[in-house]
């Protein structure tokens, strides 16, 4: 893929607190192309946990896109300032969620940037995902795998998502990579 630099924003949200909770991500280049996007109900969890989640997503993504240089956007403070080593991680859970995001970015150059809710259309468009996934009003969205460097097919804009299939039978007792706290 000839992208290395790519713009990532993430968020996750969750209703109640714990509640029901979903993320989402968006993946553009730097001309706002964008590249992937993505959205999942998580079940239960916090809005801490489900932030953690988004971005950890969003790594996964830009590592198969082949990005080496990441502009991350978050409305979560706590998360940017967690990772800036800014703000200790007291809660053991969201200590585990750091490391996996922190072996995922290896070999990345992060620049994150807490930036206010719904300050960027593209903000705007995650928190939209991330509520109604969490609300069931949103299907989850799976990105495709991206094309490979000879296809010039272009990924889908964020404003008209492809709807994911459901499960086939099979891959139902598949373990998720984000277990819900019941599943561990």
């Amino acid at each position: 893929m000839a992208t290395k630099r790519i713009r990532l924003y993430t968020d996750g949200s969750s209703i109640g607190n714990p509640g029901a909770a979903g993320l989402a991500y968006l993946i553009t280049d730097e001309s706002g192309n964008t590249l992937a996007a993505g959205r999942e109900p998580l079940g239960t969890a916090t809005n801490n946990q489900a932030e953690y989640r988004a971005f950890l997503r969003g790594l996964e993504m830009a590592r198969q896109l082949g990005a080496r240089e990441v502009e991350w956007f978050s409305d979560s403070e706590l998360l940017v300032r967690q990772w800036q080593g800014v703000y200790k991680i007291k809660d053991t859970g969201l200590r585990g969620l750091m490391q996996q995001a922190r072996q995922l970015a290896q070999g990345l150059q992060i620049r994150p940037k807490a930036v206010p809710r719904n300050s960027l259309p593209e903000m705007a468009q995650v928190d939209r995902w991330a509520r109604g996934v969490a609300l069931g009003k949103l299907d989850a969205l799976v990105p495709a795998p991206p094309p490979a460097a000879t296809d010039p097919a272009p990924a889908p804009k964020p404003d008209a998502p492809t709807r994911a299939r459901k499960r086939r039978k099979g891959k139902q007792n598949q373990m998720p990579l984000f277990p819900t706290d019941e599943q561990r």
